[in-house]
């Protein structure tokens, strides 16, 4: 079973969700602003990706952009990062997918065919 992390409104996480629906992959859904990620949770799932911790911000967020994140993040630590992740669950990239070794952000449909 994997963990999904979505904003229901978000069309993209829409498609993501039909997506795992029409593969039968179990998942357990989580609402990513009613139940946001913690600076821990963020830290262990940023490890597993491998991925840049840059990925894990929604750059084409309202949010993100508001407050500028695109020229603060290179002058913050990645603690500081965490606990900003964490402060706002609509500054973190949806959806996002917790399998036991991989953890997937954003929909692109042949990276989840690959790791799903």
């Amino acid at each position: 079973m994997v963990l999904f992390v979505e904003y229901p409104k978000c069309t993209t996480c829409q498609k993501a969700k039909k997506w795992l629906d029409s593969h039968g992959i179990v998942y357990t859904s989580r609402h990513i602003k009613e139940e946001k990620p913690t600076s821990g949770e963020l830290r262990e799932w940023h490890k597993r990706s491998g991925l840049p911790l840059k990925k894990f911000f929604n750059t084409s967020g309202m949010l993100y952009k508001s407050m500028g994140l695109k020229d603060k993040l290179p002058e913050m630590s990645e603690e500081e990062q965490y606990e900003l992740l964490a402060s706002d669950g609509m500054l973190v990239k949806r959806p996002l997918i917790v399998g036991d070794d991989f953890v997937l952000t954003g929909f692109r449909e042949k990276e989840w065919d690959e790791k799903l």
